[in-house]
This record gives C-alpha cells, sequence and structure tokens, in this order.
C-alpha cells in the first residue's frame, strides 16, 4: 500500500489516523477466525454515553466481513463479548460469509450476463403490445 492510501484511504484497511487512535484509546477484545480485531474504549465514554466500540479490518473495510456473534456485541445487542462468553449458532444457522457481491464468489443466476446457462421459458400468458 503506498503512503497516500496508508494516510487517506480508509476502505484498504486502516488509516494511521485509526492506527493512532485505536493505540492511543483502544483496548483489544478479542480477534475473529477472519482475523478482524475487536476494540472497546479504555476510559470514559464515547458520543453515545457509553465506552465506544470499533473492529479494525485485516485487509479490506468491508462491513460484512463482521460474523453475527461480535456484530451483536458492537452494536450494543449484547454487553459481554464472544470471547468472555460462548457464543452457541443455532442448528439452522449457516457458517458466516462476507457479502460476495462484486466478487467471483458472487451469485449468478442462470440467464445473467456473467452467469452460465439460460433462464427457462416464461409460462404465463403474457402477450406484447403490438401497435396496429
Amino acid at each position: 500500500m503506498s503512503l497516500f492510501s496508508e494516510i487517506f484511504a480508509w476502505w484498504g484497511g486502516n488509516t494511521w489516523g485509526t492506527r493512532f487512535f485505536t493505540w492511543r484509546k483502544g483496548k483489544l477484545v478479542g480477534e475473529d477466525q477472519f482475523g478482524n480485531r475487536y476494540f472497546i474504549q479504555r476510559s470514559g465514554v464515547g458520543p453515545l454515553g457509553v465506552p465506544a466500540r470499533w473492529v479494525t479490518y485485516p485487509k479490506l473495510s468491508e462491513a460484512s466481513q463482521v460474523p453475527p456473534e461480535w456484530h451483536g456485541w458492537l452494536h450494543y445487542t449484547v454487553d459481554t463479548p464472544p470471547t468472555e462468553e460462548r457464543y452457541h449458532p443455532r442448528p439452522w444457522q449457516k457458517p458466516h460469509q462476507m457479502n460476495m457481491t462484486g466478487t467471483a464468489k458472487a451469485y449468478r443466476p442462470k440467464g445473467s450476463i456473467l452467469g452460465t446457462g439460460h433462464r427457462a421459458a416464461s409460462t404465463s400468458d403474457y402477450k406484447a403490445w403490438k401497435p396496429n
């Protein structure tokens, strides 16, 4: 990453400002299986009247990388982080996967421009209007 990107481009990872703020004010709470690191404000309160919570991403800043157990903690839905209390997913839940839109692994149904195959013909009784 170039020096310019390190300073200003937040979407490619953490900027120097984020790293400095995290070093100065943050206390590491834990890390998930994707390499995301979760922090809480060491002292004082944030703008919501409670200690601020945030995440730093290992590479691309993509919020859909945050798994559900950490999402609840980040948004103050639960008070205890998954590092202190075991998260038990429901039997019907699939393993977490980030949003793949815009990547090679994105869902492409039959008949889409980038997909393979052809969409099945419509079975409706639709008749296109034709001018006389």
